[in-house]
């Protein structure tokens, strides 16, 4: 029976060794200046073999996440009049960007107990604390935050965006918006056969601020006094200069 079950593990994982994924991006990070609209990210790759491919379809599943942070989200209810907050769920660590593209449309391709395992789809990618005193559904609170974030442009669901050919090669963009959060961006590159994830790795983009960006934030973080003095100069100015230009302009 030993001898066996030795013989079935190693078969599997020959099978699981047999075949890998290489992919590479077109840029290694991303700079946030003062005029900064957005960005993208061409990803592409290949699917290495050490034995022939089995005869189930392979398939790909890209995504691109951004920093994780915790969210608060309420619900308000008229009160007497009065709009106020009833509900509130932590959402423990909700990412501030996250795209999924696929090769094929992600419910036909990937399995739940997979996407519970690996985090794949949105929803899975957000993690709730647990049970609120205030809130009685926090299920709904997720998706509340789910729908504000790909109302923004945050959360992207691109089924059939990977250009997947002969089952070797595959390619995708991802487009990141202007309001994008600085940090790491993990990107994962899932292989799937019949539902279950065969092999995957994993790359970074570093998004930056650089130039007077870097330095407003940084002051803003480091010297907060003079950085609140500085935008109330400025505003001060902005609106000296508007006035003196409407005068110019009426008595012209």
């Amino acid at each position: 029976m030993r001898v066996i079950l030795t013989l079935l593990l190693c078969s599997w994982a020959s099978v699981v060794a047999a075949e890998e994924v290489v992919i590479g991006l077109d840029k290694s990070s991303v700079s946030i200046t003062t005029n900064f609209a957005g960005d993208n990210i061409f990803i592409f790759g290949a699917v290495k073999r050490d034995a022939p491919s089995p005869e189930a379809p392979l398939d790909v599943i890209i995504t691109v996440a951004g920093p994780s942070k915790p969210v608060v989200v309420r619900k308000k209810d008229r009160r007497f009049g009065i709009w106020v907050n009833t509900e509130a769920v932590t959402v423990d660590a909700a990412p501030t960007f996250y795209a999924v593209a696929t090769s094929a449309p992600l419910n036909d391709i990937l399995l739940k107990t997979e996407d519970l395992r690996h985090k794949v789809s949105i929803p899975r990618a957000i993690r709730l604390v647990g049970e609120s005193d205030q809130a009685t559904d926090v299920e709904r609170f997720s998706d509340a935050v789910i729908r504000i974030r790909e109302d923004q442009g945050a959360y992207k669901l691109n089924e059939g965006g990977v250009d997947f050919r002969d089952e070797t090669l595959f390619r995708t963009t991802v487009d990141l918006p202007a309001n994008l959060t600085e940090g790491a961006y993990e990107t994962r590159v899932f292989l799937v056969r019949e539902g279950a994830v065969v092999t995957s790795f994993r790359s970074a983009i570093e998004v930056r601020k650089v130039g007077l960006e870097r330095w407003l934030f940084s002051m803003s973080r480091q010297q907060p006094l003079m950085y609140g003095i500085m935008s109330l100069a400025i505003a001060i100015f902005a609106g000296w200069g508007a006035a003196a230009l409407f005068r110019l302009f009426r008595l012209g």
